[in-house]
This record gives structure tokens, C-alpha cells and sequence, in this order.
């Protein structure tokens, strides 16, 4: 199955100018496909080291979209412990635009997508990923230390794509290659992703979690992380993990028959009879899950003229925080 790319940038704020600047970016992956199971194992043996992410479909459609994104950030970056990856899912323009207008983003972040709204073209909405500076570094850093960053902290930062998915919605999923500081010649790609909805798309969704599979085992890559809203919402849905010999990460932490890792209808009651489930997932190839939660969204008060307050959620998606090592 052909993988058709569209390229991206990630950038960061310049205090300077007021503006964000894409980053140079490393390729690597032509140069490591000889190398690739050698690193891979060197790595494995010898060297670990931990990253944490959180992923939250933000939803689009809600009233108030851009105070719900904002409540949802203060969250994530006050009131819990701040990731150094963060995937959000159902970004609409607005929120783009007030999310690359916060001054806690321009200090924290590099961004994907601050160049254009090329990705919100003919959609609603779209996917953003967000890394924290402390944590990755891009190529013209690493360049400035020699070619690699052995026994540094800070992951180096390839290629940035969003992978264009056989889909009813025109969905896509946002990709970032992350390199360990360890050895530079060895690729893990992150993958956010919001996979076709509804119960009519089930044969879309099994094609697209097939091509983000195939993507973790290019020549070159070591594995990753494919997280975000799969919205499975059948039986047939939570096989797909397994079919594609990926790691379910609740899963393998928390066990199948744990029912905590509900992330949708939590707390709803609704009107087509569906239940909570667990539509958010996070799906591994070589890595390792360390710790798992999921995050419950607050309430935000929405007027109605002529009529008495009413409280909805920040999303109706709950947020998963996941901590991994490499």
C-alpha cells in the first residue's frame, strides 16, 4: 500500500521578530537503512530514557471551541504534570489561532503547522503537535555540537509529514520523527492520528491504522507511537491493534478487562443508547509504556438567552497522559 506525504514544518517562536520561524530539520532516514538493526539493538541493550505525552481530541463542534481549547491547555500545562509531547485532535482555525497566540506555547513549544493553514483546507478541523523545547532540539542545534548529541539530554528532531489516509472525511495523521540523543542515526516516529468516524467507516479505518503500521516499518525506522482518536467503537475496531502486531498500551498496563480507560460518553447519558467506550488509544512498536491515566475533562458554563446557564464539558473526549521509554 503506496504512503502519499504531504511535508510539513515545525517551528519556533522568535521573541524577536513576534513571530514564528520553521526549524531546520534532520533527515536521516536515507542515511540509516543499512544501520537500522544494529542501532536498534544498541539502543535496546545499553541505553533508556523516558518521554511523556498527552493526546486529547479537543472537539470541534461544542459551543465556545476556543475557551474549551484554552481551559484544556491551562490543564494540561498548570494543573498536571507537563508533557514534553502534546497531540490534539479536532483543531479548528480559531483554536489554531489562539493556540499560536498563547505566551506559554511560545516558550514552551515547537509547533507543527504554524507556517500555514494548509492542513485545515476543506476540513473542519484538523491535528497539532506540540514539543517542548526542553526536551528536542532541531537540526542546526545538534549541528552546533558536532554531527550527534551523545550523552545529551535532548532528542534531535527529523522529518515533520502529515501521511494522507484513504478516508470519507479527508482525515489524515500528523507525523514527527524524533531521534535519540544516543545514537543519531536511529529514527521513532510520532504519529497523532484521528482515524474515520462512525459505524459506516469501519473498512476506512482498518486501511488507514494499516498504513500507519506500514509507516512504523520503513527501512530506517525503529518503531514509534500511533496515538489519538481511533474511535473504535465496535468489536471489530479493538482488533485492530492486535491484527496490525502493535502494543495496546492501556492494554498491556492495565489489563483488557479494565473499564477506567473509557475516554468517550464518560459520565453521559445519550440518546442513541451507546455507552462509554474507549475511542482514544495509543499504540506502540518498539517502545515501552511506563505509566497510563486517563485525563476527565472540567465543565465550562455556556449562556443561553433567555434561559439558565448550562455546564457542558471541556471536550466530549477525555485527554490520555502516557509516559514511554526509548
Amino acid at each position: 500500500m503506496v504512503t502519499n506525504r504531504l511535508w510539513r514544518t515545525l517551528s519556533a517562536f522568535n521573541q524577536s521578530t513576534r513571530s514564528w520561524e520553521p526549524i531546520p530539520l534532520r533527515n536521516v532516514q536515507s542515511q540509516v537503512t543499512q544501520r537500522f538493526s544494529l542501532t536498534s539493538r544498541s539502543i535496546n541493550t545499553f541505553w533508556t530514557q523516558g518521554l511523556s505525552f498527552i493526546s486529547w481530541n479537543i472537539d470541534a463542534f461544542s459551543p465556545r471551541p476556543v475557551s474549551r481549547a484554552k481551559l484544556i491547555l491551562n490543564h494540561v500545562l498548570e494543573e498536571s504534570k507537563s508533557p514534553d509531547i502534546l497531540f490534539l485532535q479536532e483543531v479548528t482555525p480559531e483554536v489554531w489561532t489562539s493556540l499560536l497566540d498563547d505566551a506559554r506555547v511560545h516558550t514552551a513549544f515547537l509547533v507543527t503547522d504554524a507556517e500555514d493553514q494548509t492542513s485545515f483546507e476543506d476540513v473542519p478541523f484538523a491535528t497539532m503537535m506540540l514539543l517542548s523545547r526542553t526536551r528536542f532540539i532541531s537540526g542546526l542545534d545538534s549541528q552546533k555540537e558536532g554531527d550527534g548529541i551523545e550523552g545529551g539530554e535532548n532528542f534531535m528532531l527529523g522529518r515533520v509529514s502529515r501521511v494522507i489516509l484513504l478516508s470519507k472525511y479527508r482525515r489524515d495523521a500528523l507525523y514527527v520523527d524524533i531521534i535519540p540523543p544516543i545514537s543519531p542515526g536511529t529514527v521513532f516516529c510520532l504519529i497523532s492520528v484521528h482515524l474515520d468516524s462512525l459505524q459506516d467507516t469501519l473498512h476506512y479505518r482498518a486501511q488507514q491504522m494499516e498504513i500507519l503500521t506500514n509507516v512504523l516499518r520503513e527501512p530506517g525506522c525503529s518503531g514509534g507511537i500511533i496515538a489519538g482518536d481511533f474511535n473504535a467503537i465496535s468489536p471489530e475496531d479493538d482488533g485492530l491493534v492486535n491484527k496490525n502486531e502493535l502494543v495496546d498500551a492501556w492494554v498491556a498496563l492495565h489489563g483488557r478487562a479494565n473499564h477506567d480507560g473509557a475516554t468517550w460518553g464518560v459520565g453521559m447519558e445519550r440518546r442513541d443508547g451507546m455507552g462509554p467506550g474507549r475511542l482514544d488509544k495509543v499504540a506502540m512498536m518498539g517502545l515501552k509504556a511506563k505509566e497510563m491515566e486517563v485525563l476527565r475533562p472540567g465543565t465550562i458554563e455556556v449562556p443561553r438567552p433567555g434561559e439558565k446557564l448550562v455546564e457542558i464539558p471541556w471536550s466530549d473526549h477525555c485527554g490520555l497522559r502516557c509516559t514511554f521509554t526509548i
